[in-house]
């Protein structure tokens, strides 16, 4: 076959390979996949492939505030790590006592005598030698729907378990508790927005809830670790006389009380719930 033959014979197999590049989109370095290309062309497009080990889910959407998002864990907010502490919080059922770590020497407990109630009691128990001490109890108010275990975002309740207590925050400035604050301007639009214009000055000063968010981040981050569907943005905040979105609030002096008394050394927990659950 002559040279001028054999350049013939070839084009037919080059518009076949330039095709098939088209199709599967350009290369590493250029960056750019051409899907209309491949499907002018007469191709399907590849599947894309993701690692799962690697995946990050995307951000959640919350009240207020920014931040990434993890991937969803089958685990508990609640589960404790470790020793169980060999002290029993008075009153608490085995369930909830067995989730305080031996760690742990300061215990909140919120509750209520139903689980449809919205008005409750918060007690601070400290832990002295072998012994409990209740410092102080305050009248709070929780969901407007009462409390639930199984929750979801959206349903006014405020969920049962016992959750660590890691970061506070709020608009106003730190008022000297040696839990890391994060103070935030864009808290008394997010108040207005979750309760309305009369109540801009209840996320004033806030304790995050470490109920399906990350420990070690502000109170505002989106993080839901469980997904959106269980909710988020679970605090201890300023009480407004009625029942909450899922919250626990209180007045201003007790909530300032709580947060110059909680010691991050302390490794604290909140347990929640109505009495029925909740207490033995």
């Amino acid at each position: 076959m002559s040279d001028g033959a054999l350049r013939r014979a070839a084009v037919p197999a080059l518009v076949a390979c330039a095709l098939l590049v088209t199709a599967c989109g350009a290369d590493a370095d250029g960056g750019t996949d051409d899907s209309a290309a491949a499907e002018s062309a007469g191709f399907a497009a590849p599947a894309q492939q993701t690692n799962v080990g690697d995946f990050a889910a995307p951000a959640q959407d919350s009240p207020s505030g920014t931040g990434p998002t993890s991937p969803a864990s089958d685990k508990s907010d609640a589960e404790a790590t470790g020793p169980v502490n060999p002290v029993p919080v008075p009153g608490l059922a085995q369930e909830y006592t067995d989730q305080i770590p031996a760690e742990t020497s300061q215990v909140l407990v919120a509750t209520s005598p139903t689980a449809d109630a919205e008005t409750s009691s918060l007690s601070f128990y400290e832990l002295t030698d072998t012994t409990w001490k209740k410092l102080k109890t305050f009248d709070t108010h929780n969901g407007s729907n009462g409390w639930l275990k199984d929750r979801h975002e959206g349903d006014k309740t405020t969920p049962i378990g016992v959750f660590t207590l890691s970061d506070a925050g709020g608009f106003k400035a730190d008022p000297g508790t040696d839990l890391p604050y994060t103070q935030d301007d864009r808290l008394p639009s997010s108040a207005t927005v979750a309760y309305g214009a009369d109540y801009a000055s209840v996320f004033d000063y806030i304790i995050a809830i470490d109920y399906n968010r990350t420990p070690g981040t502000p109170p505002t981050d989106k993080t839901r670790p469980m997904g959106w569907d269980k909710g988020g943005g679970i605090w201890l905040h300023l009480d407004h006389d009625s029942g909450t979105n899922g919250c626990v609030t209180l007045d201003e002096a007790d909530l300032k009380w709580i947060m110059r008394t909680l010691d991050p050394e302390a490794h604290p927990r909140i347990a929640m719930g109505p009495a029925p659950e909740l207490k033995n």
